[in-house]
């Protein structure tokens, strides 16, 4: 069944939902990510990306994403030229990347402090997006709910701490991913939840042994 954003698409600045509102939510998600102002933005196009982002204004709405403006921000025609005056540096690379969705990105953001993100996500067709990795992890995350991310050591007992907290405070898990990139080491635990958690449930979660790092993120309208 289609609602009827999915047949009109979403309210937004032309040209394309694709090209332009997807993409306003890629940079969105990233920024996100991050968590911090960034001051660099390496862009890979694949696709249709690669191949129209100029005439279809990709990459401004990417830009104007990082720059945590929204899909029907006005400011989304002049994202590149803001982007110069707060000092974001924004390199875009045309790329061939074998099988991947016809409108991918790759943004890897640097901030203000130095903290590096790495994000590959796609936009899936009315305005709707698709993050298929975060920082060398298999994720699959939509934006379209509140997430809290969990990066942990890969141990036995990690998920149910967690997953505890959640419980106490109320807190519905609506998906649930966990990724590793090899057993024992480092994972990654995505969890797309009913509401926003606190900011005392966040807290918990980076108290929990053998976390290293967790955070929330709002839902990419």
């Amino acid at each position: 069944m289609h609602g009827v954003f999915d047949i009109v698409g979403p309210v937004m600045i032309g040209p394309s939902s694709s090209h332009t509102a997807g993409a306003v939510r890629l940079g969105l998600m990233a920024r996100a990510v991050l968590g911090e102002v960034p001051v660099r933005a390496d862009i890979d196009l694949a696709g249709s990306f690669a191949q129209t982002y100029r005439g279809h204004g990709t990459d401004k709405a990417l830009v104007a994403g990082i720059l945590g403006f929204h899909q029907d921000d006005e400011r989304i025609r002049d994202s590149l030229a803001i982007a110069q005056k707060q000092g974001l540096d924004v390199r875009l690379h045309p790329v061939d990347l074998k099988g991947a969705h016809p409108n991918t990105a790759v943004i890897r953001l640097i901030s203000v402090t130095g903290r590096v993100v790495h994000l590959r996500g796609a936009s899936v067709g009315g305005g709707n997006i698709l993050i298929t990795n975060i920082d060398g992890y298999e994720v699959a995350l939509t934006g379209a709910y509140p997430a809290l991310i969990v990066v942990h050591h890969d141990r036995p007992g990690v998920i149910a701490r967690v997953t505890e907290i959640l419980s106490r405070y109320e807190v519905n898990i609506a998906f649930m991913r966990v990724s590793r990139q090899n057993r024992g080491e480092t994972a990654m635990m995505i969890m797309e939840l009913d509401d926003m958690p606190a900011d005392e449930v966040v807290e918990e979660c980076q108290e929990v042994y053998d976390v290293e790092n967790a955070f929330s993120i709002p839902p990419i309208g």
